[in-house]
């Protein structure tokens, strides 16, 4: 990816913030970083605004849709929205610290 590449779409529209659980820290070890996406977002947009916004090279780009739960509140149910994952794998040597702060 060049420094004079063309972005059509805002970096934080695609991205919306790291996710950061037990397991998916446990993926630092294998070089993966996981992050909670916009539902329209494809992996080729993904792949771009991980680069441009951490200046990382990405590898690979594996998403997954969450399906939002059936849930009740006080008597009344009610729906979680579907959330969309993706899952990506940096090159050797590159790094993204996400779960600096704790």
């Amino acid at each position: 990816m060049t420094k004079n590449t063309k972005v059509n779409f805002n970096l934080y529209d695609v991205i919306r913030y790291p996710l950061v659980t037990e397991k998916t820290t446990r993926l630092s070890e294998h070089n993966q970083v996981a992050f909670v996406v916009s539902r329209d977002a494809s992996k080729p947009q993904i792949k771009q605004a991980i680069e441009l916004a951490y200046d990382v090279k990405v590898e690979a780009v594996n998403t997954v849709v969450q399906k939002g739960k059936t849930k009740r509140f006080r008597g009344r149910e009610g729906h979680r929205s579907d959330v969309k994952k993706a899952f990506v794998r940096l090159a050797k040597g590159q790094t993204i610290e996400v779960a600096a702060g704790a």
